[in-house]
């Protein structure tokens, strides 16, 4: 009986992180890989539930009690199988997604949920270092091309796919290297570059053509798209950031957090940046305002650079530690969550609304703040939408009201033959919804060229 219910008996193991002072000195992963008899331990824990609420709750429908017994029992090659049939990108979600699934997990009704993350971390780089994940070409070519404008995780999931069904698939992507957000986005602590590289290689090898610096509509006509190619997919990114636009915003010193990040992992990937056009925190007084992850990333980053000072605002009341009894399971419930960023240092206040920023010399000083108290707050901002390019208008696709590009239950646009997937088509949002959007876009444009297909949908 005890090996039945190995929860019992096993607890959960939290994330391992390397200790602050040490990572706190480089920009290098600060999670620390578990040994694999851990994980094992780990995935026996899951009750390979009948109605798997983590599947449930997953974007791409990842078989977690499946690959999580397989874990258990040892047969990592099978588990990396399973795992592989739904996330194109299971080494940059067991990284970065926040994990809808474990909230989910019936486990944590009672108990502490399945460390789901992790477990997925520990099985797709153990295929790597065993050498199980490896280029796998299509055997068949259709005949069929298929341009991919955009290399985020929404336009990779869908080449790769596509590029599985026999398609020639080009990737075209106006910066000078492939990953979009995933790239220039997300700091390296938390997800190192040669990880994207690592893949990238892969699909280079089963034949899917990349072409960076080519911006689509300015060195790339868009009349030589439609002609070059049999389907166009658009999966740029949602780069519009959301401003903040109250008095002394034209200040020096205040900057949109994209910026700051994507500038920063320039120049750890080793770019030079002229001095007159860094922005460093070293040594200075630091506030991000906003909560979120994105600005758990400046958090981290403004650490890493020597900030002498970093408070992060909130506008929202602190969340509770704990799910309320309106945060109804299984969804995802809005508690406290603090990043490895946040247990290197700085602060943290809430319920705090900015109001003006000060300064002197056209340089920013200080913020006027007020305490936020409310007993109802309606925060209706919705998403950003993506750049709106001029050769979008020239291909003649359609926007909804959000301002992103229009698509019906086909990913198809209002364009014959032009489809759009990923934050393009539906806002910014999380890495595992991309993925998802990029696999279903792929379904369906795959179908528009055979007349049928057999790659999943969601």
């Amino acid at each position: 009986m005890k090996d039945a219910i190995p929860f019992l008996d096993v607890e959960r193991r939290e994330p391992a992180y390397r200790p602050v002072a040490e990572r706190l000195k480089d920009y290098r992963e600060v999670a620390v890989l578990r040994e694999e008899a851990q994980s094992q331990a780990q995935a026996s824990r899951c009750l390979t539930c009948g109605l798997p609420f983590c599947q449930w709750s997953c974007p791409l429908g990842n078989e977690v009690p499946i690959w999580n017994r397989h874990l258990a029992e040892g047969n990592w090659e099978e588990a990396f199988r399973a795992l592989q049939a739904t996330n194109n990108l299971p080494e940059v979600t067991a990284r970065v997604c926040p994990a809808l699934c474990e909230p989910a997990c019936v486990l944590g009704i009672s108990w502490d949920a399945v460390t789901v993350r992790e477990n997925e971390l520990a099985i797709i780089e153990r295929a790597f270092q065993h050498g199980v994940v490896r280029p796998h070409p299509p055997r068949h070519r259709t005949g069929k091309s298929v341009a991919v404008v955009g290399s985020g995780p929404a336009g990779l999931s869908c080449a790769d796919q596509l590029n599985q069904a026999g398609h020639q698939v080009v990737v075209f992507e106006r910066d000078d290297k492939i990953g979009g957000l995933l790239r220039y986005g997300i700091p390296d602590f938390k997800l190192e570059k040669w990880v994207l590289d690592r893949r990238l290689a892969i699909w280079q090898a089963e034949g899917i053509a990349v072409r960076t610096g080519v911006e689509v509509g300015v060195t790339y006509p868009v009349s030589r798209l439609r002609h070059d190619v049999d389907a166009v997919c658009l999966a740029g990114g949602s780069r519009v950031p959301r401003d903040l636009p109250i008095e002394g915003r034209g200040l020096r010193g205040i900057h949109v957090a994209l910026d700051y990040l994507a500038q920063s992992n320039r120049r750890v990937a080793g770019e030079r940046i002229p001095a007159s056009e860094r922005i460093d925190a070293g040594g200075r007084q630091v506030v991000v305002i906003g909560g979120g992850d994105t600005g758990a990333d400046c958090v981290g980053t403004a650490h890493r650079q020597g900030a002498a000072r970093v408070v992060q605002l909130e506008i929202l009341p602190r969340p509770p530690e704990r799910r309320r009894p309106t945060d109804l399971w299984p969804d995802y419930p809005a508690i406290l969550r603090t990043s490895s960023s946040h247990e290197e240092g700085g602060e943290r206040d809430w319920a705090v609304l900015t109001k003006a920023f000060l300064g002197a010399n056209g340089s920013v000083e200080s913020l006027s703040c007020v305490r936020v108290e409310a007993d109802l707050v309606l925060l209706a901002l919705g998403f950003v939408s993506p750049e709106r390019h001029g050769w979008l208008d020239a291909l003649g696709v359609r926007f909804d009201a959000r301002g992103n590009v229009q698509t019906d239950q086909r990913s198809m646009t209002s364009v014959d033959g032009v489809f759009s997937t990923g934050d393009m088509r539906r806002g910014q949002s999380l890495v595992v919804h991309a993925i998802s959007d990029g696999r279903n876009a792929a379904h369906h444009i795959d179908r528009y060229l055979m007349g049928s297909s057999s790659l999943p949908v969601r």
